[in-house]
């Protein structure tokens, strides 16, 4: 006799799944009734029919019905034991452990949707995806009403992000959707921002700080887990500091400064791109930077050039303030700690720092510099 499964989660599924969405999929591909459902997942029916119709409503949203219908075919897969042909799911299998590790775990979601969101949160940011890319972008209203791809983003990611109601489209109907950053996405924001900074701060040189199904050595894993939580910030320092006057009313620092600082940034999360995603950028004012990945793109690297030099003419001291402040967005307290310095004395090198910046883009790409694309 068979046992009726019990309320543990549906975990032939990976298990950054939404309950939600393993409940629509359980009854909508395996056939499992709405109050057999109810009963496995011990909650009310009408709490499982809420969440069948509402994701029935939003199977027009391109990354959504990409999503369920990549779910649904891993779950088959698994079900049939890699088998071809039709796809008879058993709703019992469902509730068991699936086979094989996801390829797409919850750590590198985390991870990426911390890039990504922070890059949403920027005034006028959008996530475009369409039908035929097999990666989303994340762009924004540039100087000129030009748009400006800040970030890039893989297919699968934004579906779990959609899945996860952390993004949402407005007109899913557009040949190109347009997805906006949502009140659930601003809040997973805050608490990954949070969770970096503790691991930041507490780092035990365990894998269960980091990514659990990752086979890394303990060495490189805390030099990755270091490296990431420094990109925890939703805003760049320079955009509050941009806000500050000096005594006699002028902004301390000008416009100029700013989009300086921005260039620097936008170059560094392509230069990301060219590395992987990987640390090693701590002494890049030495010329020491991570090794281009094999297969980067030409852009990535491009730009992965133009960080190391112009980290490298700036030099240690004025090269590490930019590095940690407009690349790591660390705050400019954090900042004055690590290097040593007196309180209130890193703004004035920052201040320093960038206007070298700006000269050396000046001198060598010239005033606009190279268009990012």
């Amino acid at each position: 006799m068979t046992a009726r499964p019990g309320p543990q989660r549906s975990d032939q599924f990976p298990q950054w799944v939404p309950d939600a969405v393993r409940n629509y999929l359980v009854h909508t591909e395996a056939g499992m009734s709405i109050r057999a459902l109810a009963r496995a997942r011990d909650c009310h029916p009408s709490t499982v029919l809420r969440q069948v119709r509402k994701l029935e409503v939003r199977r027009d949203d391109l990354l959504i019905d990409g999503a369920l219908k990549s779910l649904s075919a891993q779950a088959c897969a698994a079900s049939n034991d890699g088998s071809k042909g039709s796809c008879p799911m058993q709703p019992e299998s469902l509730f068991k452990p699936a086979p094989h590790a996801p390829a797409l775990t919850q750590y590198r979601i985390d991870q990426e949707a911390r890039r990504i969101l922070r890059r949403l949160c920027e005034q006028g940011a959008v996530l475009a995806a369409a039908r035929d890319m097999d990666t989303a972008v994340v762009v924004r209203e540039a100087r000129g009403g030009d748009p400006l791809r800040t970030t890039s983003v893989d297919r699968e990611i934004a579906q779990a992000m959609a899945l996860k109601d952390w993004i949402a489209c407005a007109d899913p109907d557009a040949r190109v959707a347009r997805y906006f950053i949502t009140n659930t996405g601003r809040a997973a924001l805050r608490r990954l921002t949070a969770e970096g900074e503790n691991r930041a701060g507490g780092f035990t040189g365990k894998r269960a700080d980091c990514d659990p199904d990752a086979a890394w050595d303990l060495a490189a894993l805390e030099s990755e887990c270091q490296a990431q939580a420094r990109y925890h910030a939703t805003e760049s320092p320079l955009v509050g500091l941009a806000r500050r006057r000096d005594r006699d009313g002028t902004l301390f620092l000008s416009r100029a400064l700013v989009a300086t600082g921005e260039r620097l940034r936008e170059d560094f999360e392509l230069a990301q791109m060219a590395t992987g995603g990987r640390g090693g950028w701590i002494n890049a004012a030495l010329g020491q930077t991570p090794p281009v990945s094999a297969g980067a793109g030409v852009a990535a690297q491009a730009a992965h050039e133009r960080v190391r030099a112009a980290l490298h003419d700036l030099g240690p001291g004025l090269g590490d303030v930019v590095l940690r402040c407009c690349c790591f967005l660390e705050g400019l307290e954090a900042t004055e700690k690590t290097m040593g310095w007196s309180a209130r004395s890193g703004k004035i090198v920052l201040r320093i720092a960038l206007d070298r910046l700006g000269r050396h883009y000046a001198q060598t790409q010239g005033r606009f510099g190279p268009l990012i694309g």
